[in-house]
């Protein structure tokens, strides 16, 4: 067993909202060098920028797990982490089946763009990954779920685009795995704010948009190895 340090929730470039710098090379640099043994890559709904991050993070040691933000008919912002690319081209095919045909406005929100490992661009997305898909949260588990996947609600805490913001409360019957707070609160604050969420299994983790905020919250887990497997282990075991 060791101890493994895990940001689980980074833009890339790709997001509209992604700084230029957060290139897939710069991140996986970047967070070699600040400790972080494993990364999750959650573009807002879009994946194409996670195999070149795989493949990147897998020549230098570093665990890259394939992963989404996806945001909700509801305007909830949901984690999806996934065991392997192949699931996640799948989730890509349901992505492009639900995303709304509103097209970009690059000066207003910024390009998003995919590039490869030499931060050369290779794809521009030109529909607006701002917007919320065309499904709901209950449906998007379910389908994050039948892929094999991993379902957190984002930044729980805070005061837009979260669970609380949008519903005002956690549905009883949403199949979620974890729940992430923002690094803006505490899980002992956040839980003393709401006791009914003790004893539930939560992330934390940058939502890093810019180099300088990746790291600057992650989690420290407990596992065998950092692989799938161990890491799934985690959830199943709460």
């Amino acid at each position: 067993m060791g101890y493994f340090n895990a940001d689980l929730h980074i833009h890339t470039c790709l997001s509209p909202c992604g700084d230029v710098d957060m290139s897939p090379r710069n991140i996986i640099n970047i967070a070699i060098e600040r400790n972080l043994q494993i990364i999750a890559i959650t573009d807002h709904n879009s994946t194409h920028n996670v195999s070149v991050c795989v493949e990147l993070g897998n020549r230098k040691g570093l665990f890259v797990i394939p992963g989404c933000e996806v945001n909700t008919i509801e305007e909830v912002h949901c984690l999806c982490y996934f065991p392997h690319l192949w699931a996640l081209d799948d989730f890509q095919k349901y992505l492009d089946s639900r995303i709304a045909n509103i097209k970009n406005d690059p000066d207003k929100f910024g390009y998003q763009v995919a590039v490869d490992e030499n931060d050369v661009i290779i794809y521009e997305e030109e529909r607006s990954l701002f917007i919320g898909i065309m499904d709901s949260i209950d449906t998007l588990a379910k389908v994050v779920h039948k892929l094999g996947g991993l379902f957190v609600p984002a930044h729980i805490d805070r005061p837009v685009n979260s669970l609380f913001s949008q519903l005002g409360f956690i549905p009883k019957d949403l199949d979620y795995d974890a729940l992430e707070v923002s690094k803006r609160t505490t899980v002992d604050d956040f839980t003393e704010k709401h006791p009914e969420l003790k004893g539930e299994f939560f992330l934390q983790n940058s939502d890093a948009h810019y180099t300088d905020d990746i790291a600057v919250a992650y989690n420290m887990f407990k596992m065998e190895s950092a692989n799938w497997e161990c890491f799934k282990l985690l959830f199943n075991k709460q």
